[in-house]
């Protein structure tokens, strides 16, 4: 999807490394108004390219007194008030607006984290029919504060301890907040962010997912020549599914769908995708068996970057062979491969700005993003890289794409790999893993929990403990279960299951499943963990 063709104005995000930087792309979304982060470092005509209506600031973990703290770049400032470009800056981003126009932010008296109550000061765009005097309750996140305003800016809002908590400069337009409005934590926050977009901004809501399927649609027919050919990987799961479709709809049979065994699927994945794909979507998938080749590379490795970048590179390598094939089949090599990158998985895989690396101090690498070898032969497309998963959804409902397909829970590029933690080929760790998932998985359908849960599933753990079956002394394995809620990935909060249900499972596992001999339950948030473990 090209930023500069959508069929909307543009909200850009300039990210200055904030843990709620995608929440406020996420909410701007969710109200039908497009939004993209990019870095809060990027170049002048990086941003006035994208042509954005509206420029936000977002928060980060750094002081404006620090060297080098990240900052717009000159003359932004300028520009944005000669062309009428609102700016709101969040937290830092506030901070930086108040010290580049002139104003002075200090260390704070007292340091304002968590849940505060901030009261309207005076009449305001960014509160509305807000009575002076008015309190809501926020979430604050900062050290430091603003001590002295640039000339034209009024406070508006202070918090119980008198800080600074929103300025408005109403001739430049340009106006801040001390808080995060993006999260739950501040209730009216997003009441706030509608006030903003399209009170004071005039913005209209008029991002669809059409039009994202028509743009994308035109964007792979202009990129790919009219006897150009493309493969497709697919895994099963929701992503990979509708990039293929959506590609396939845009040039029919010029697409080459692939799946490959590689031996770290769920149970009877095989078997049960390869069903699907040939009756529900029918499309033309040939199935590769390489699980030989996958877990022979795999042996003895433990470290779980390793193992992706292990994973990205035996694909690559399978997709290369496949093309080659194809170029004997066809007479013409195929110049494209397709995969069902997400923006979650960009975001993840890029540097935080200010961190002082030119690479990223990596979460987790993507074999989408960032596990794929500089010297691979075929050009990437992937149409879903600015979508969330349940925009992606959304898309594959327009596309027809069959339901049990798009409510799939996820499941990670390097599959099972990484969720056995270890090597992956000692002893039947993947062979237990595959059993005590799909008992889990099965019981939370039985139980009609399944569409409540945005994943779930079982981690093989490198521990062994001491039990008693079948009035024997056990030294045996020790299995984890993991199932969390979210919206985008980005963030997720553990889910609460009965006890009962929670008991019935670790029963079916400990007495179905040879090798194990205790259940566990990860309850972590994300963050400060990530969903999956490795």
């Amino acid at each position: 999807m090209d930023p500069k063709a959508v069929k909307s104005e543009l909200v850009l995000i300039l990210d200055y490394g904030s843990q709620y930087t995608h929440l406020i792309t996420r909410r701007i979304r969710s109200l039908n108004v497009f939004s993209l982060c990019i870095s809060g470092t990027s170049s002048l005509s990086a941003i006035t390219s994208l042509n954005p209506s509206v420029v936000i600031l977002s928060g980060g973990p750094h002081s404006v007194h620090t060297p080098d703290s990240p900052s717009f770049p000159d003359g932004f400032l300028d520009w944005a008030h000669s062309n009428g470009v609102v700016v709101l800056g969040i937290c830092y981003g506030l901070q930086l607006l108040v010290q580049r126009l002139g104003g002075e932010v200090r260390v704070g008296h007292t340091q304002e984290y968590g849940r505060m109550e901030i009261h309207v000061d005076k009449p305001s765009d960014l509160f509305g029919n807000d009575k002076v005097g008015s309190k809501q309750v926020v979430w604050m996140s900062h050290g430091d504060e603003a001590a002295v305003l640039p000339p034209g800016f009024h406070v508006v809002a202070r918090s119980q301890q008198g800080a600074v908590a929103a300025i408005e400069n109403l001739s430049r337009k340009f106006y801040g907040l001390q808080y995060h409005p993006e999260v739950t934590h501040s209730p009216e926050g997003m009441e706030t962010l509608k006030r903003f977009l399209f009170d004071v901004c005039k913005v209209d809501a008029g991002w669809k997912m059409e039009d994202v399927m028509e743009e994308e649609i035109k964007v792979i027919k202009e990129t790919v020549g009219p006897d150009e050919h493309v493969i497709c990987a697919l895994s099963g799961g929701v992503d990979s599914t509708v990039a293929a479709t959506l590609v396939h709809k845009a040039i029919g049979d010029r697409l080459h769908c692939v799946f490959v065994d590689n031996g770290l699927l769920r149970y009877k994945e095989r078997e049960r995708v390869m069903g699907t794909f040939e009756k529900d979507l029918h499309l033309p998938v040939v199935c590769v068996d390489a699980v030989d080749q996958f877990l022979s590379k795999l042996k003895g490795v433990t470290d779980p970057e390793t193992k992706r970048k292990i994973i990205g590179k035996e694909f690559i390598c399978i997709f290369d062979a496949f093309a080659h094939e194809l170029e004997q089949k066809l007479g013409k090599k195929p110049s494209y491969l397709v995969q069902g990158t997400l923006y979650p998985d960009v975001i993840e895989s890029c540097p935080p700005p200010g961190s002082g690396r030119t690479h990223s101090h990596t979460i987790k690498s993507h074999h989408n993003v960032g596990g794929l070898p500089k010297d691979m032969k075929l050009k990437l497309i992937e149409p879903l890289k600015l979508l969330f998963k349940d925009e992606v959804r959304q898309l594959g409902k327009i596309l027809n794409v069959p339901e049990g397909f798009l409510k799939r829970h996820p499941f990670p590029g390097p599959g099972l790999a990484v969720r056995v933690l270890g090597d992956v080929t000692e002893g039947n760790a993947l062979e237990i893993l595959q059993q005590v998932d799909e008992i889990f998985i099965q019981s939370i359908k039985d139980a009609g929990l399944y569409d409540e849960i945005w994943q779930a599933f079982a981690v093989f753990l490198p521990i062994r403990s001491v039990g008693v079956q079948g009035d024997q002394r056990t030294h045996s394995h020790v299995v984890a279960l993991r199932a969390v809620t979210s919206q985008d990935g980005m963030t997720a909060d553990w889910y609460y299951f009965e006890h009962k249900f929670l008991d019935d499972v670790a029963r079916k596992i400990c007495n179905g499943v040879r090798g194990v001999n205790r259940v566990v339950q990860d309850i972590t948030s994300k963050p400060p963990s990530t969903i999956e473990w490795e």
